[in-house]
């Protein structure tokens, strides 16, 4: 396990500095920033103290046991340093610094994962951007402090691992863990998901990987995660260009992308193209059961977005199954200016009680799925009594995911966070509401196939 590393009691900066703006200073500032509860300790044989905390000339000079040291040095100087970690008796260790596999320095990364397990530490980097734990106020990292949440985020890549966390602050979206794991010398992509498989409060699991180390283990390691909550895998490198580019990137080889759509099938992955569809499912399959089938409702006020919603559900493999005729009875308390059919028009004017006697009707039914809403605001009706409609609905229990589709910016905002807040996710297009959809019946179908495997 590398909770000595994520729930870390007391942390270590080897190269700490007095100075704004260089990494030694900013990492120990986020940690003394984002409010860490446990002992801080600067090394740095330059200065005598920093931020109010007692700086050190070496590990070893430390008063305490230290459980998890971040190391910004040099490289070239690194090995003499994890030897002092090892004779202190430090668990983990995170490499910040560059200079090893990446720039075809294998010797020396060969050096320092010999020393790490000499003395039972475990290295994450070296070349990474740190880790982030929200809940226990934990940020050795080069990165900006996000939002704690529920979704646990691991990336290759730093840099794309730090734009993800900047998202994340300016939209208020919350993460619960961030690794950044760089070239995995020692911790790898595996052992990362093996720790959140039991980490409470990562609900959802998102992975950016540019190569695997071992791709048998990686993809157990995945399927047994997938089981327990719903794992997400962005795969870059795909292209020949793209996998010439990993190799001078993180020193490591990328695969073939048929290899990697098998091998994220087989795990239970649900991919996804890039961020932009990363929070947006991360969002639904955090807020929403998995669908049972692939038969959505859609229900209206508008039939010009209820069309494109149609296309793009069928683009992603979602059916839209005609009314039966026993549900258009149910459904007969609606104006004669109505459309019974799939997609069911509530037409322009429709307010609360439209949408919620509909929705109340349509989420027994087992024709259905999922239910996709749509509203599209007239400036006569006020767009926070329609998703007070669906928000009442769905806190009576329901048994079938809904997510809705607001449309048209700033008339729709309150009523967006009404929908949020009461966790329906909304999604600003009929496309974005359809691939949130799909995410959630692909869930469902990873589950099925995972647990038909397991008897």
């Amino acid at each position: 396990m590398l909770d000595f590393i994520f729930n870390a009691k007391n942390v270590a900066v080897i190269g700490a500095s007095d100075r704004p703006g260089k990494i030694g200073f900013e990492i120990f500032r986020n940690i003394v920033e984002g409010g860490f509860q446990g002992k801080i300790y600067p090394i740095n044989p330059k200065i005598t103290e920093l931020m109010g905390h007692t700086c050190y000339r070496t590990i070893k000079d430390v008063p305490d046991t230290v459980d998890l040291a971040v190391i910004v040095i040099p490289a070239p100087i690194i090995p003499e340093v994890l030897e002092q970690c090892g004779e202190k008796g430090v668990k983990g260790v995170i490499i910040i610094s560059a200079g090893f596999s990446e720039v075809g320095n294998f010797e020396l990364e060969n050096k320092i994962v010999n020393i790490a397990r000499k003395y039972g530490m475990r290295i994450v980097g070296p070349n990474c951007a740190g880790i982030v734990n929200t809940h226990q106020n934990l940020f050795p990292t080069i990165e900006v402090r996000p939002p704690k949440g529920f979704i646990a985020f691991v990336s290759q890549s730093g840099a794309l691992g730090g734009a993800i966390l900047m998202k994340a602050k300016e939209e208020q979206f919350g993460i619960s863990i961030f690794a950044s794991y760089g070239n995995a010398c020692d911790v790898n992509e595996s052992d990362i998901l093996e720790y959140l498989m039991e980490d409470e409060n990562s609900k959802v699991v998102v992975i950016y990987i540019e190569a695997v180390k071992n791709g048998r283990r990686f993809i157990e390691t995945s399927r047994k995660l997938s089981l327990k909550k719903p794992l997400i895998g962005i795969k870059a490198g795909k292209t020949e260009a793209g996998t010439r580019a990993v190799a001078s990137h993180t020193g490591s080889l990328a695969g073939q992308e048929k290899i990697y759509e098998a091998a994220f099938k087989q795990a239970g992955i649900i991919s996804v193209e890039d961020f932009d569809e990363m929070f947006d499912i991360s969002k639904v399959l955090l807020h929403q059961p998995p669908a049972k089938g692939n038969k959505i409702a859609i229900i209206t006020n508008s039939g010009g977005p209820a069309v494109m919603l149609t296309d793009a559900c069928e683009t992603f493999g979602l059916k839209i199954p005609p009314t039966p005729e026993k549900t258009k009875k149910k459904l007969s308390f609606l104006p004669h200016v109505c459309s019974l059919e799939n997609p069911i028009d509530l037409v322009a004017d429709a307010s609360y009680e439209r949408y919620r006697k509909t929705l109340e009707t349509l989420v027994v039914e087992d024709w259905i799925d999922g239910i996709i809403v749509v509203h599209v605001p007239p400036v006569w009706i006020d767009a926070r009594e329609p998703a007070k409609a669906v928000v009442d609905v769905y806190k009576q229990g329901v048994n079938k995911p809904i997510i809705a589709c607001w449309m048209a910016g700033e008339p729709v905002k309150e009523a967006i966070k009404i929908l949020e807040e009461n966790n329906i996710p909304n999604f600003p297009t009929p496309r974005k509401a359809a691939k949130a959809m799909w995410a959630l019946v692909e869930r469902g179908k990873i589950l099925k196939r995972l647990k038909e495997q397991q008897l």
